[in-house]
């Protein structure tokens, strides 16, 4: 009994000295080597899941490859927050890495694949499983998946995100001061979107698993 639990003691041991040494735990938790890479919980919680009133999204899950362009994005200013900035230009290309591997392995919620033949009442949900084609407008789900939880490195998880947070990077492609997806996928769909619907949409994936 003694040497079972001496080794189930030492087990213990070593998987915290292997979570103590993650590189990117300590960057997440912690922030980089340079002071002003602060540590990412400080903003989007320990858990990854954002911080809804502050506008701060949910990380947990993301796609390290989706993370760390995210990052590079930030640094390099193609996407433009001024929080952001400082934080991502003071990470080395290592820490980036490890972290956003860190973050693609927290654990998510998980929310219900809406089919996109389900009915469709509000105008958000409109949006979002019908799109408006008569205005060149795609369903959001034939990119973000079924129920918006998102596709491989390029379409990241809708469902769950705040509002105001998904509202605001409609706003900021609409405005062009968001210019970092592909072929500008995102800036001609938010320019076709009227204010009230920008909310709608961003109102009905939030509202997801709720």
């Amino acid at each position: 009994m003694k040497k079972r639990n001496l080794a189930a003691g030492l087990l213990a041991c070593i998987w915290v000295a292997s979570v103590q040494a993650d590189p990117g735990a300590d960057v997440y938790t912690k922030g980089g080597a340079n002071p002003a890479a602060l540590a990412c919980l400080t903003c989007h919680g320990a858990d990854g899941m954002g911080m809804a009133a502050a506008g701060f999204p949910r990380l947990a899950g993301l796609s390290a490859e989706y993370m760390k362009k995210q990052l590079l994005d930030f640094q390099s200013g193609s996407r433009a927050h001024p929080v952001m900035l400082p934080i991502a230009s003071a990470l080395t290309e290592g820490e980036m890495q490890s972290v956003s591997l860190y973050i693609e392995q927290m654990t998510t919620p998980v929310y219900p694949r809406i089919n996109r033949s389900a009915e469709a009442t509000s105008v958000g949900e409109r949006l979002a499983l019908r799109g408006a084609w008569e205005r060149n407008i795609p369903e959001c789900v034939a990119c973000h998946g079924p129920g918006g939880v998102g596709v491989g490195a390029a379409f990241p998880p809708l469902a769950g995100q705040s509002s105001a947070y998904l509202s605001s990077q409609l706003i900021a492609w609409k405005r062009g001061t968001r210019t970092n997806d592909p072929n500008d996928l995102m800036g001609h769909i938010a320019k076709s979107l009227t204010d009230d619907e920008v909310k709608a949409v961003s109102d009905y994936f939030s509202g997801l698993g709720q």
